[in-house]
């Protein structure tokens, strides 16, 4: 088996086109909370990784939450007296409020009016809203369809029809669990609730199907855990239901916002100094820009994807965020301009590519100790100048051996060398693999 540190060096542009095929298969699909749009996203994900599904009833006691009765929808429009419709779901999943009640009534203008919604700012697109815990209806549209059923008069009668349902089911999650050589975890999730949109989050869960595709095959410390989760209350049920689990994890990342162009930004875990805030900052420090973007790290805040859930005071999990544009700060955000031509294949790549490097670095981070610590001993003996090469990157193995000898006291971490040294985690643990391999180190612990 290949080890996790190796892992980013082969991902390729072949990664990007897979991962853009599941995006354009998911993109079409109904999604929400619960419901067979739900289940069909999962089975897609299913096709490329060894997915197990997981129900749980609706009216199931999560914490304060109720997991919320199951919604449907065949058939949602807006059509006026000649039956021709203005606004059809058939064209957009976008155009119907989600988690919407059913109608089926005549409606002036006026009437209907209070159901309307759109983004006066960008009058082509249409907005993406939801009414998932307080029933309702409406329907969303471009603002300039709002205007020209308004400038047809207010008094005009249309055919309202929402064809759902929402009645007793189940939520659905997919779970995919790859065995290390310990019982400590990391964690990564992503949400698979959204409807038609790419980057929100059709781009976590492709990235996220792509890794889990690319660690089954390597030799791992860590056992890894990725959940495929509806957003909230997806991640309160896990939470909830798998208490038992929960003293495994060790480390955490929630996966959102991957396909855009703007920079890789990590979001802190509540305590901000756990170590998966000091690998991934590790990892990000020598991570290129994107489009002349450099990555970024922000502090925590109780307020974003589920790393609010894996934070909160009661769990205290070690979970922060990977994503590239935070929710809410591109214009696209939630909205049909989500869509396929705005996430980018490069940006996909080079998302997974620092995501597999973070797992490598959690994976490979350890504690050793020098078992020839009276002054430096004698490498070239050991063939390990030969090892270093004469390339261009030679000075930078020399040291990444002298910097894991000099600290390999048994209390420093590898991560600690990487930050001491300045140098990149993976030469320090690939220095770390041949000093143990020529019996000058020996671990001590995790």
């Amino acid at each position: 088996m290949s080890r996790v540190i190796d892992i980013a060096d082969r991902i390729s542009e072949a990664n990007g086109r897979s991962m853009m095929r599941l995006v354009e298969d998911a993109y079409p699909v109904c999604r929400s909370i619960t419901g067979d749009g739900l289940r069909q996203t999962l089975a897609l994900v299913g096709a490329q990784v060894d997915l197990a599904i997981h129900e749980v009833p609706s009216g199931t006691a999560v914490f304060d939450w109720t997991v919320p009765d199951e919604w449907n929808i065949r058939d949602a429009y807006i059509a006026d007296t000649d039956g021709r419709r203005i606004v059809d779901f058939r064209q957009s999943n976008l155009h119907v409020v989600n988690y919407s009640d059913p109608v089926n009534a005549q409606m002036t203008f006026d009437e209907l009016a209070p159901h309307l919604h759109t983004l006066p700012d960008h009058p082509g697109w249409i907005p993406y809203r939801t009414s998932y815990y307080a029933r309702s209806w409406g329907f969303c549209l471009a603002h300039e369809q709002l205007e020209a059923m308004r400038a047809a008069g207010h008094d005009r009668t249309y055919d309202v029809v929402i064809d759902a349902s929402l009645k007793p089911g189940h939520l659905s999650y997919g779970e995919v669990f790859l065995p290390g050589r310990s019982d400590d975890e990391i964690l990564l999730t992503t949400h698979v609730c959204h409807p038609s949109m790419c980057n929100d989050n059709l781009s976590g869960v492709t990235v996220l199907a792509q890794l889990a595709t690319l660690l089954r095959d390597t030799d791992r410390h860590h056992a890894i855990r990725c959940l495929f989760i509806p957003g909230t209350i997806g991640a309160i049920s896990w939470l909830a239901l798998n208490r038992d689990k929960l003293h495994k994890i060790r480390h955490g990342l929630v996966l959102a916002g991957l396909g855009d162009t703007g920079p890789l930004t990590y979001k802190r875990t509540r305590d901000g100094t756990a170590t998966i805030d000091r690998a991934v900052e590790a990892v990000l420090a020598h991570t290129p820009a994107f489009d002349d973007k450099a990555p970024r790290v922000v502090d925590f805040s109780p307020y974003g994807y589920d790393e609010r859930q894996f934070n909160s005071p009661g769990i205290a999990l070690p979970v922060g965020r990977l994503s590239r544009s935070e929710y809410g700060s591109y214009p696209e955000y939630h909205t049909s301009a989500d869509n396929l031509d705005f996430i980018r294949p490069p940006a996909l790549v080079d998302s997974l590519r620092a995501l597999a490097r973070v797992i490598a670095t959690l994976d490979d981070n350890a504690r050793w100790r020098n078992t020839e610590p009276c002054c430096e001993p004698q490498l070239g003996k050991r063939g390990l100048y030969d090892a270093a090469g004469a390339g261009a990157d030679w000075e930078q193995v020399r040291l990444a051996l002298l910097w894991v000898l000099n600290l390999g006291d048994g209390k420093n971490d590898l991560l600690q060398v990487a930050e001491r040294s300045g140098l990149p985690f993976e030469a320090i643990a690939r220095a770390a693999s041949r000093l143990a391999d020529a019996g000058l180190l020996e671990r001590t612990g995790t």
